[in-house]
């Protein structure tokens, strides 16, 4: 048993497919399915569940590919503190973002980011909160910025800010003209929301539940940009992160008095990563930019 044969079980664990997951490891099919085979003669037990069309990991496949996942993992910290030794703060940081954040905050901190970190190649990845935290998990990821409290408790976190929301509406809107929003000025109003698997979303039915204002049943949009086309064309308003809030003669952003809802924007990553120290410098220069 070695590193590259775990390398080909946690590709079948991922991959569900010999094929995929040869593609994934730059072997040939053949090549990693007679690897695998070998694992399997060496453990003395059944790792899979083969048929034509797919794979599937046996009970104990499972728990053996998790382990082989944690080792693989390891392995990978340990490369990273030997390449920290001789300088911390160069090498590869793949960092994971949400779509609801990336392309209003990334524009802000990173031309100060590769200024600051030089011999750092920054690889970004947008996707939705739970594949992000997963992918931290699994060491596919270094660190991920988060818009929500960090409750894994193997995982270190840095808070960068609080972004406030603010009450975006069309121009026309009967409430547009007012300084502030009140908490009952939303009584019984419907709100768009974003799409199930969104922080966002979860964070906002919390503050229509607190401002008494429900969500539009009939629509829920992707993305921040779909919501700020349908409150353009009249359809209703919505709750809107501060950073996203773009000027338009179309549409009005109103704040609300205090205590204004805010949701945490932090930088997450494991405990045990090697790259504690620049992840902590990295969180360092972001709160200095957007100060």
């Amino acid at each position: 048993m070695n590193i590259r044969d775990l390398k080909y079980l946690v590709a079948l664990a991922d991959h569900g497919h010999f094929g995929k997951a040869a593609d994934a490891c730059f072997v040939s099919q053949p090549a990693l399915s007679i690897q695998i085979k070998k694992l399997e003669e060496n453990l003395g037990v059944k790792l899979l569940e083969r048929t034509n069309k797919s794979v599937l990991l046996t009970d104990s496949g499972t728990i053996i590919a998790e382990r082989a996942r944690s080792i693989l993992n390891q392995v990978e910290e340990v490369r990273d503190i030997a390449k920290a030794a001789k300088d911390p703060f160069s090498g590869e940081l793949r960092i994971g973002i949400i779509p609801t954040l990336a392309p209003y905050l990334l524009p802000l901190i990173f031309p100060a980011l590769v200024k600051a970190f030089p011999k750092i190649s920054f690889y970004l990845i947008e996707e939705k909160t739970a594949f992000l935290i997963e992918h931290l998990k699994q060491g596919k990821l270094h660190a991920t910025f988060l818009a929500s409290a960090m409750i894994e408790t193997n995982f270190k976190s840095a808070l960068l800010f609080e972004e406030e929301f603010l009450l975006a509406m069309p121009a026309n809107h009967a409430l547009s003209k007012r300084k502030s929003i009140r908490q009952h000025d939303l009584d019984n109003k419907d709100l768009l929301l974003l799409d199930e698997g969104h922080c966002l979303r979860e964070q906002a039915l919390a503050v229509c539940h607190r401002l008494k204002a429900t969500e539009t049943q009939h629509f829920r949009a992707t993305s921040l940009e779909t919501l700020r086309h349908m409150i353009t064309a009249g359809m209703g308003m919505t709750l809107m992160p501060k950073l996203a809030c773009r000027p338009s003669p179309d549409i009005c952003y109103v704040p609300f008095v205090q205590p204004r809802p805010t949701r945490p924007i932090s930088l997450a990553w494991r405990a045990s990563s090697a790259k504690q120290a620049v992840l902590e410098a990295l969180a360092k220069q972001i709160k200095h930019s957007i100060l």
